[in-house]
């Protein structure tokens, strides 16, 4: 029986692929970006409990146990997702009963789909050390049965081919492909005529030892070679305009694409995954552009010499296009062994990318706490295992580029060898021979070629499905939403915000909820400040009213207007934020503070740095506000890095603004300046502030508490000392309160 299979993409979809493997075993088929999401993949992974939703959502009833392994042989049904190596997935589809041929004796082999790996077979002593801890552990497993309902759910089937998506980019260039492929059967004909010129030389010129024909027939090589030559120019000049144009279009709708995929599409995803996809374009821009247009020049011109070959000699012809054809088949032997080591590369590529910008972005860590050997040796551990990697790629196509080789040269020899025969019987002129050794080694080439446009196009297979998962991810908003700007606009200014029932968990309905049942008025042009304990909620609060996330249960409204119905970006069009974990562009200052990517207004520039006190060091830099900062740039202090967020924030003009520990690295003095700057500029404005500092939430209209994800309390400073509460908890030490 043949197990179905496929690939992870990236590092965390081990659950949701193995999901998709076991609904294919039972005769569904399901997007993998549909069970991505169903299984709640966040940036830590997948849990099993994740999966066992999933799978229920699908049809399928599951069962999450924890057995020995001598029950999972005997009583538990197959195929089952199995915790594998404590950190991965696999699907245990089948286990037999295998006979030792040298001892006799009995033992059961396990056939096993590992998504990062492939179809596997192996022995019961490594499937207890991968799927145990020890002997004495039991293993984890989520059982799977379709139930009457799996065959009638409706199927998020899998998207278009990915080659429809591809010969997409090469539409808008059907006049140039038109005439490339005039190029292509010129360049084909002319070397058609090589042959019988060769053949003409050889028969009429020498045979009849007259100085004309062999003068006439070499002219018209010439010229023909000059005609080739100027056509070949042409092609390559022609092909070398539609990369440019396809490589251009290709990078830049995937950059536009990423842009407008929701901020959770990110949340499980690393840098590694990102910057992969990104390196997987040089890939497809050379099979499209090169190796398809090549390859295609390449048929043609054997097709030709094929046909000449049948018309010299059927047996010739026959023996030309058998060994040829076994050439690429034996090459297809080993495509499958080749996709599944450029998937392990491909994954390690990333995992050793990761850990060298790792090393850049925290060499001070490292050098404080004296960890470079370490850290060294782990980039090394990896870099080896992706040199082994290289090494077991390089002598499988040592293997493949051998086997081509001896049957390329085999079947010049049997054909030379056979036209050698005919000449002697007669049965062939020596100008017809020499016409086929000419044909011989004109098609070497483009045979290679062939081959390499089948190595080509599995490497693009690979990457176009890591490209596609994000071409077919939703977006965030579509482009005719914005038609609606200025109607969301006019809804959303001036509202109350205000929230009725909210509750949100990250991983699933059963999973723990990060806020419960939040009820909240936040009342507009006033300062609302949200304090708690850490891990109560606030930041999670704060990316809700952003529309960075939706509420799992509960709305939120601006005003009669429920926020899940405005266009995301209009809404934070309106809003000013300033994040504790806020990013710093390699670019100026100017251009730090004005993100629009417009043109600067420097009044709103100047109102920005006064209030955000950034003017001061500013002034100390030698090209002032064009002063290159971030990570190629000038380095800077906490506390400036959140005084340039306030300024970008104030810069905006908002009518909504978010500000989340937006001065926990500021020294007492600089706080003090910047929030009394502040507080002029929130006149009117709606402000929500988290915060742990009292001088910062103090004199806000209304305090709310969170703990646990629940509102505790509401009040006014004064009023919540009062209560002594739960704000008067937090806040005691910093007041130097007694009991």
């Amino acid at each position: 029986m043949r197990f179905p299979f496929y690939f992870q993409l990236d590092k965390f979809d081990c659950g949701p692929t193995c999901l998709k493997m076991v609904a294919k075993y039972f005769g569904r088929s399901y997007d993998l970006q549909y069970l991505r999401d169903k299984c709640f993949v966040t940036r830590n992974g997948v849990s099993l409990l994740g999966i066992s939703q999933a799978a229920e959502t699908l049809g399928l009833r599951s069962l999450m146990v924890k057995v020995e392994l001598e029950v999972l042989i005997k009583e538990c049904p197959l195929p089952a997702i199995l915790h594998w190596n404590q950190e991965h997935f696999i699907v245990l589809y089948k286990i037999r009963r295998k006979k030792s041929l040298f001892y006799g004796k009995t033992s059961n082999q396990f056939i096993i789909g590992d998504p990062a790996f492939g179809i596997t077979k192996i022995d019961e002593e490594t499937f207890r050390k991968c799927w145990t801890a020890s002997s004495s552990i039991p293993g984890v497993a989520l059982l799977l049965e379709p139930t009457s309902n799996f065959h009638t759910n409706k199927v998020m089937r899998e998207h278009s081919p990915r080659y429809v998506f591809l010969l997409s980019y090469l539409r808008p260039f059907k006049r140039q492909l038109w005439t490339l492929s005039f190029y292509m059967i010129l360049s084909a004909a002319i070397a058609s005529s090589f042959p019988y010129l060769t053949k003409g030389v050889v028969d009429k010129g020498v045979a009849s030892k007259s100085y004309y024909f062999v003068t006439l027939f070499f002219v018209s090589q010439l010229f023909l070679f000059l005609g080739s030559t100027v056509v070949e120019m042409l092609r390559r000049w022609l092909a070398l305009h539609i990369n440019a144009k396809v490589s251009l279009h290709i990078v830049s709708d995937f950059l536009k694409k990423m842009l407008r995929l929701p901020t959770v599409f990110f949340d499980s995803k690393s840098i590694g995954d990102i910057t992969q996809r990104v390196n997987d374009h040089h890939r497809i821009e050379g099979f499209l552009s090169n190796d398809v247009v090549s390859t295609f020049f390449s048929l043609a011109i054997i097709m030709v010499f094929a046909s000449m070959l049948l018309l010299y000699s059927w047996i010739i012809g026959v023996i030309f296009i058998g060994l040829s054809l076994l050439g690429v088949f034996w090459i297809f032997l080993f495509q499958r062994k080749r996709r599944k080591l450029d998937y392990i590369r491909f994954a390690h590529s990333k995992l050793s990318q990761e850990k060298l910008f790792e090393m850049i972005s925290g060499i001070q860590e490292i050098k404080l706490y004296g960890s470079e050997t370490a850290k060294r040796w782990e980039w090394e551990f990896l870099h080896l295992r992706l040199y082994r990697l290289n090494i077991s790629s390089l002598k499988l196509e040592q293997f493949q580029t051998t086997g081509f080789m001896f049957l390329t040269h085999l079947k010049n020899i049997v054909i030379s060898f056979l036209s050698a025969v005919l000449v002697i019987k007669g049965e062939m002129s020596l100008g017809v021979m020499l016409s086929i050794s000419y044909i011989m080694g004109q098609t070497n080439g483009p045979l290679d070629q062939m081959v390499r446009f089948f190595k080509s196009a599995q490497d693009a297979s690979l990457s176009l499905d890591r490209l596609l998962e994000i071409h077919q991810s939703r977006e965030e908003e579509k482009e005719a939403d914005s038609l609606s700007s200025e109607v969301d606009r006019k809804c959303l200014i001036g509202n109350d915000l205000i929230l009725k029932n909210v509750s949100f968990q990250y991983q699933g309905p059963r999973s723990p909820f990060v806020l419960k049942n939040i009820c909240l008025n936040i009342p507009t042009g006033r300062i609302t400040a949200i304090v708690g304990a850490s891990g109560s909620g606030k930041s999670t609060l704060m990316k809700l009213l952003l529309g960075s996330y939706k509420p799992i249960e509960g709305n939120i409204c601006v005003g009669d207007v429920n926020l899940s119905t405005c266009t995301p970006g209009n809404w934070r069009r309106l809003c000013g934020t300033v994040m504790q974990d806020g990013f710093i562009f390699n670019d100026t200052i100017t251009r730090n503070i004005a993100l629009d990517g417009e043109e600067v207004d420097l009044a709103r520039l100047k109102m920005a740095a006064e209030i955000s006190n950034i003017e001061e060091f500013v002034s100390q830099l030698p090209l002032r506000y064009h002063t290159r900062i971030g990570n190629s740039g000038v380095g800077l202090s906490g506390g400036q890095k959140q005084r340039i967020l306030i300024a970008r924030s104030v810069y905006k003009d908002p009518q909504y603004l978010f500000l989340d520990e937006a001065t926990s690295s500021l020294d007492a003095n600089n706080e003090r300046l910047v929030m009394s700057n502040l507080n002029s500029f929130f006149k009117g404005r709606t402000v929500i502030i988290i915060a742990h500092r009292l001088s910062t939430v103090m004199n806000a209209d209304q305090i709310v508490v969170l703990e646990k994800g629940e509102v505790a309390e509401i009040g006014t400073h004064q009023l919540l000392i009062t209560k002594r509460g739960r704000y008067y908890e937090l806040i005691r030490n910093q007041l130097e309160l007694g009991d």
